[in-house]
């Protein structure tokens, strides 16, 4: 009796409130409605703490620093989750009272919005982004759950302007604007997770798994593009006439980033120029870093990052030094006196070579004679190195310094220009003689 005298109280009071008088019957199925949404979010937060971590670790085992941001929010991305997933099959299960579909329709709604948060948010996109979807998602779910969804879109659809024979209402648009923004971030997901995947791929060099993870990026997007289109109803029989005009901007506007695109799916598929390949094109000397859709970026041994365009390697003469061996001779030109002992400077030169770090062994050094020259024996220093992306100036410096010292110690010139001027005298007011 007392706890049917409280029930009665509780709806005597919603009454007194403005809300509808509720029988004891619809006051006990609010009251389970609103426990078990609150059981929800209780099992959502257990699944996080208990699932969340063994899911971290498996995304960073697998995805590696690509998914760091996403890393990070795993835990509560799956606790909020699971939890609208709980209340969904809740709001589902029964035809609840409107004040117990309202309680499971908040709690649904924040779930849901909480997660497409942590999920946009984890893949790198703005903030005001992420909480503009949520707020979409979470009206959304919560009108969904009370019955007023219907409601809410024939009230956006009156909303707009009629375009020939079309309408842009602002339900289209807000569709659109979250279509776009969910499959945006799946796209980003995804090749993320193909990156780090075929980064562990051993079967495949560097240059297959770039050209694999490029053409994979490409089919992601467009895959995603004609999901989007199907998703959002848009006829493309409609579009005939701007497709063909289109075609004719890529055409014409476009030849060079297309031309681009093309050059550099072909040299990841010839090998010609891959990564870490120490390259010269024109003026610029450097090791590849990376090859992109539009240009292949080289680093010079001064930082500087030379983004050369893709058709430039298809186009000019391109010097590879590292196509088919990693070995790279060098010459280093010497001149001594012609009083000098040669046989000696020749086997100092040859010293100073084989000391220095950096040279091979195998080739070996070699000194040449080249030339008598004007005022000294020329002669070339030859040495081979493996690494030449770590610069080959230095290896110069570091064979001439060694060599200056060896020059000092055995007394060996290194000769330098002279001329002999002579000065003819000539009488005050006598003219030159005519050449």
């Amino acid at each position: 009796m007392a706890g049917r005298a409280r029930v009665t109280g509780l709806g005597a009071w919603l009454s007194g409130q403005g809300l509808p008088q509720l029988t004891p019957a619809e006051l006990a199925q609010t009251g389970l409605a609103w426990a078990l949404a609150v059981a929800a979010l209780a099992l959502g937060w257990l699944a996080g703490r208990t699932l969340g971590p063994r899911a971290t670790a498996l995304w960073t085992a697998r995805v590696g620093e690509h998914g760091a941001g996403m890393g990070k929010r795993l835990c509560r991305i799956l606790r909020h989750a699971i939890a609208a997933l709980l209340l969904a099959i809740v709001a589902r299960v029964y035809p609840w009272q409107p004040l117990g579909a309202a309680g499971i329709g908040v709690a649904l709604g924040g779930s849901g919005a909480l997660a497409m948060v942590g999920l946009l948010r984890g893949v790198g996109l703005a903030r005001w982004i992420a909480w503009s979807v949520a707020t979409v998602v979470f009206v959304a779910l919560l009108s969904h759950s009370v019955g007023g969804f219907a409601q809410i879109t024939a009230t956006l659809d009156s909303i707009g302007v009629d375009l020939g024979s079309r309408r842009l209402s602002l339900l289209a648009v807000i569709t659109m604007l979250v279509t776009v923004v969910l499959l945006y971030a799946l796209v980003r997901l995804a090749n993320r997770a193909t990156g780090q995947a075929l980064a562990g791929a051993r079967a495949l060099d560097p240059t297959q798994r770039l050209l694999a993870q490029k053409l994979i990026g490409i089919g992601i997007v467009v895959v995603a593009f004609f999901f989007g289109i199907d998703l959002l109803g848009i006829d493309l029989t409609s579009f005939a006439l701007f497709s063909g005009a289109f075609g004719l901007a890529i055409g014409f506007g476009l030849q060079k980033t297309i031309g681009n695109l093309i050059a550099g799916i072909i040299l990841l598929m010839d090998r010609s120029v891959k990564p870490g390949d120490v390259i010269v094109v024109g003026d610029s000397f450097g090791w590849v870093n990376k090859i992109g859709v539009r240009a292949v970026s080289v680093v010079t041994r001064d930082g500087k990052e030379h983004l050369i365009p893709n058709e430039n390697l298809m186009t000019q003469e391109v010097e590879n030094w590292s196509f088919s061996d990693p070995n790279v001779r060098i010459r280093i030109p010497v001149r001594v006196g012609y009083d000098c002992d040669l046989p000696l400077a020749q086997a100092l030169m040859l010293r100073a070579a084989t000391d220095s770090t950096r040279v091979l062994e195998t080739p070996q050094p070699n000194v040449r004679l080249t030339a008598f020259g004007e005022y000294a024996v020329e002669h070339d220093i030859l040495v081979w190195v493996s690494d030449p992306e770590s610069g080959v100036g230095n290896i110069r410096s570091d064979v001439l310094n060694r060599l200056w010292v060896l020059f000092r110690e055995n007394g060996i010139v290194v000769p330098y220009p002279q001329r002999d001027v002579r000065i003819v005298p000539q009488a005050l007011g006598e003219r030159p003689p005519a050449p």
